[in-house]
């Protein structure tokens, strides 16, 4: 088969021909139908993670939000057959660990791989086929009638975006969220946070990406580069988020997040650092402690809470496919994950083999 094969951090992606993926008994094989093109990959593919024990390794394919067809199934699948559409999460988990059992899958402890895309044993899905370990547990079914590109612009970011408001954060109806960089998990953010019945602060440094923020229905937005956003939201929000969200993860917008809320407010991380950052940002922790602000981790979604975001597709609560600006062909992904190092992208770019 063909893939996206990373050689070296920085330097194109080499698309060439690789021998295609093996079915574990407890797995299935998928043909890519479409995958979108994530932060997370260029972070991959610069190399960064290097300070977690986390880098992306030479001969890694990269992608990590496709939708496909399953063409093979290992003898141990029970609920899953050939000629199913499916989605695959990034966040593989085992499906027996504790973590698992109780509905958080995106954290597995489990002993096996647990990021698509990201590790050598977890191949990933900038490719003809790709390979789905303890399907029975990951697979996330899709009906016939779903586009696969909108399953795959829905791909991590969606995902993340709904777990981190949702179930992190317990946003709800009403309450002010501000969301910190407007890429395509900021932009999936405004969209989940619509469906709570939330209103919305969109903040970037691009009007570009504000035009698109306000399209998908942010109550406010806050050019970053024009005035102070710390201070835009607060006077818009009559004191403060209830929620706020990083979605790019330089230093800036997370300590900036962080001070949008109000007394008793959320901060949620879900962009990863950068190089300048290495993981780690200082934040104002005394304030934090003074005005009892909550600083929470999102990290996907588990795969249990998957028919959950899928029903919002089915009923166009939700619509991913809005956020797709370009598709692309596999021939044409290094040159779009390049573009990423000056956010010469808006929304989200898809591959279509």
């Amino acid at each position: 088969m063909r893939a996206a094969v990373l050689r070296e951090h920085g330097e194109p992606l080499d698309v060439t021909e690789v021998p295609d993926p093996t079915c574990d008994s407890d797995g299935v094989v998928v043909e890519v139908e479409a995958c979108g093109i994530c932060r997370s990959d260029w972070h991959s593919w610069m190399g960064h993670g290097e300070w977690a024990n986390d880098a992306v390794p030479s001969g890694q394919i990269l992608g990590h939000e496709p939708a496909g067809r399953v063409v093979e199934v290992g003898e141990d699948v029970e609920t899953i057959a050939e000629g199913d559409r499916v989605a695959l999460p990034f966040n593989l988990a085992c499906g027996s660990c504790g973590y698992c059992r109780t509905g958080h899958g995106n954290v597995c402890t489990g002993d096996h791989p647990n990021a698509l895309g990201f590790e050598l044993s977890a191949q990933g899905a900038f490719a003809d086929l790709v390979h789905l370990p303890s399907a029975d547990y990951n697979a996330i079914r899709l009906p016939e009638s779903v586009s696969p590109t909108d399953v795959a612009a829905l791909g991590c970011r969606f995902m993340t975006a709904y777990n981190a408001l949702d179930a992190r954060a317990g946003l709800r109806a009403g309450q002010w969220v501000a969301v910190h960089g407007c890429g395509g998990v900021g932009l999936s953010a405004i969209q989940v946070a619509n469906v709570l019945g939330a209103r919305v602060v969109a903040v970037d440094v691009r009007d570009s990406a504000l035009d698109a923020a306000t399209d998908l229905g942010a109550d406010a937005v806050v050019n970053g580069s024009a005035e102070d956003p710390v201070d835009a939201i607060r006077g818009l929000t009559d004191g403060g988020a209830h929620v706020s969200l990083d979605a790019l993860g330089v230093a800036e917008t997370c300590r900036n997040s962080v001070r949008s809320v109000r007394p008793r407010g959320s901060h949620v991380q879900v962009g990863l650092t950068t190089e300048a950052e290495k993981g780690n940002v200082s934040l104002p922790t005394d304030w934090m402690t003074r005005h009892e602000v909550s600083f929470l981790g999102a990290r996907g979604m588990p795969p249990t809470s998957a028919d959950d975001l899928l029903s919002l597709l089915a009923s166009d609560a939700v619509d991913p496919g809005s956020l797709v600006t370009k598709t692309v062909s596999l021939d044409e992904v290094p040159g779009r994950l390049a573009a990423m190092t000056d956010y010469d992208t808006v929304g989200v770019e898809v591959m279509v083999p």
